[in-house]
């Protein structure tokens, strides 16, 4: 009897030891939200006044907010690039504008996506929403690292094959299409892929945000056992607008607010299903967005807030974001981090948080910042660089001074309007050099620079000399046989 009672209690050890190692050991769950073109003031935790968003300001009640966030690029495809490969978008060849569906280039396989990392390690991974990195089989998710997808593959103001016969633009085009929901199917040409094949062509985008979310939560109860990341690129609110009949304000003056708050219910469905499954103490979920509000489609267009100017402009408005990070029992509620961090730094902070090495074959530029998400800690981030939405290197950040120096008539090429032209030295003007202090003039209306050549001088060489490395050492995309 003795010796049973004593077996027994052997394997009751045994079991809680066991159980107890193998929750330490486990590896969180990890959810990335990436919304499209949304303003650092468009949630009610970001300040807003008109837009109602509960479950993420709830999100953010129960995690910490980041009011430092930046993205490395004013547009969709080279800051989603950056997001993935912790690089630049220049280092990765990604950095001159975004993808069309004529485009014959996208993101290079050989890149180590956060979705390769956590792949490697027996992760289910999954991207469900606009991709935007290349639409050509070769560069979709599932050869980046991604197990399956379902999504749109570019800008959903984007027409398969060529991108013509595209209806009026602008706000006032935008009013027409919001009060004509059909009109997602009868003016768009846009296709929905899954895994590599055109399975809807045109998408119905009044349900694709819905969509998106219903395979999230279904990826995610169907693995519930094993870990997990679910990468959730919403295709709005970029324009054109749409959403589900059974939600829809016919009103185009709040279309924008419409949209968002739909979002906001989608994204509470997800958060729903991880406390329903009872993930909430090993899973981590960051809410974020790919640049600034798209201003000029005024009420179909956010809110930069406090902030200037806005998606397009390397101004803090266009690349400036807001961004929530949640992981109860891991990250302290209610908090907020205010130190320099951005959607650069997740793949080196994911790599920490699950202690696995990043490959040591490549250089990224992106930052373990895990120590900002559990403590007041000052970020090992005190240097940002800041690249037109063509690639041309604008800006730097040092610590809280940001310098800015813009060419006039900045295009594609970045010689203005007379490319191809011979000018004199008189007939060329001088750049706008631009210096602010964030700590105390965050919506940069203070220009300093007169009144510190120093700073303006020593920043700019640092700016030039991180540009000409990044350049020097940038990586091949992938390109189409015989384009």
């Amino acid at each position: 009897m003795q010796i049973r009672q004593t077996f027994t209690s052997f394997l009751f050890f045994l079991f809680t030891f066991t159980s107890a190692s193998f929750a330490a050991d486990a590896k969180p769950n990890f959810i990335i939200v990436f919304t499209d073109d949304q303003g650092y003031g468009d949630l009610g935790s970001f300040g807003s006044k008109t837009i109602k968003t509960p479950h993420l300001d709830r999100l953010a009640e129960e995690g910490r907010k980041f009011t430092n966030f930046l993205v490395a690029s004013p547009v969709c495809t080279p800051s989603r690039a950056a997001l993935l490969t912790g690089s630049y978008p220049k280092r990765v060849g990604m950095h001159q504008h975004v993808l069309f569906p004529a485009s014959t280039k996208g993101l290079n396989p050989e890149e180590h996506t956060i979705a390769d990392h956590l792949k490697q390690q027996g992760y289910a991974t999954a991207a469900f929403g606009k991709w935007h990195l290349g639409h050509h089989p070769e560069t979709l998710p599932r050869q980046n690292g991604f197990d399956t997808y379902y999504g749109i593959p570019y800008s959903n103001d984007m027409n398969h094959p060529e991108n013509k016969g595209k209806p009026k633009g602008g706000w006032e085009g935008m009013d027409i299409l919001w009060k004509d929901p059909e009109s997602t199917l009868t003016k768009w040409k846009t296709p929905l892929i899954e895994d590599e094949e055109i399975v809807e062509l045109p998408v119905d985008q009044r349900t694709i945000t819905r969509r998106c979310t219903n395979k999230a939560v279904a990826f995610i109860e169907k693995n519930r056992e094993k870990p997990f990341f679910v990468y959730l690129p919403y295709s709005m609110p970029h324009i054109p607008l749409y959403v589900p009949e059974d939600v829809r304000d016919p009103d185009p003056k709040r279309a924008y607010i419409n949209t968002i708050e739909h979002i906001d219910t989608e994204v509470g469905r997800v958060f729903d299903k991880i406390r329903e499954l009872d993930l909430t103490e090993n899973t981590y979920i960051i809410f974020t967005t790919d640049n600034g509000p798209w201003l000029t489609f005024k009420h179909h267009g956010g809110s930069a807030g406090p902030l200037r100017e806005g998606k397009g402009t390397t101004f803090e408005g266009g690349q400036r974001v807001p961004c929530i990070m949640w992981a109860p029992g891991r990250i302290p509620a209610g908090t907020v981090c205010d130190e320099v961090a951005g959607t650069i730094d997740l793949l080196p902070t994911i790599a920490a948080l699950t202690n696995t090495p990043l490959p040591n074959d490549r250089k990224i530029d992106g930052l373990d910042i895990s120590t900002l998400l559990t403590s007041d800690a000052e970020s090992p981030r005190n240097e940002f660089l800041y690249y037109t939405s063509r690639g041309i290197i604008e800006g730097i950040r040092q610590d809280k001074w940001k310098l800015l120096v813009k060419k006039p008539g900045n295009r594609r090429n970045g010689k203005g309007k007379g490319k191809g032209k011979q000018q004199s030295a008189k007939a060329v003007p001088k750049p706008e050099v631009m210096l602010f202090d964030l700590d105390a003039d965050m919506g940069e209306q203070n220009n300093l620079a007169d009144a510190n050549p120093e700073v303006v001088e020593k920043l700019q060489a640092r700016m030039l000399e991180l540009d000409a490395e990044i350049e020097k050492n940038a990586r091949p995309t992938w390109v189409k046989p015989g384009a």
